[in-house]
């Protein structure tokens, strides 16, 4: 059974997928994103950026104290220390990062996914 056979089948038992246009049109829904539209939207905002202050301090601080256990392993010879300062710094960092780019990241994958619509 071919899919145009199926497409077909489906059509004619399901009148609210009849063509319109060009294509099947099951509704026709928007999604316009606008914290302010909901209460506490601002209070949402502050409590996000709120979280990501701390996180980033939080990223800061396992840097520091990741460095230190590095440096103390490596100046005494104790390799599984190193090992997880070195681990601890990358981590930190690699947090950091993502916190940083967290909001464009997201930006970009729904403004990607907005504009395959138009």
């Amino acid at each position: 059974m071919s899919w145009v056979v199926v497409v077909d089948r489906l059509v004619s038992v399901v009148p609210a997928l009849r063509p319109v246009g060009p294509a099947l049109r099951l509704a026709d829904v928007t999604l316009n994103p606008d914290p302010t539209q909901l209460p506490g939207g601002q209070a949402l905002q502050s409590i996000t950026n709120g979280i990501g202050g701390w996180a980033l301090i939080l990223s800061l601080v396992g840097l520091v104290i990741g460095a230190a256990a590095w440096a103390l392993g490596a100046h005494s010879q104790n390799y599984q220390q190193s090992f997880v300062g070195r681990r601890t710094v990358l981590i930190s960092g690699l947090a950091a990062l993502l916190i940083g780019v967290g909001p464009e990241l997201i930006n970009f994958f729904y403004n990607t996914g907005h504009s395959i619509t138009h």
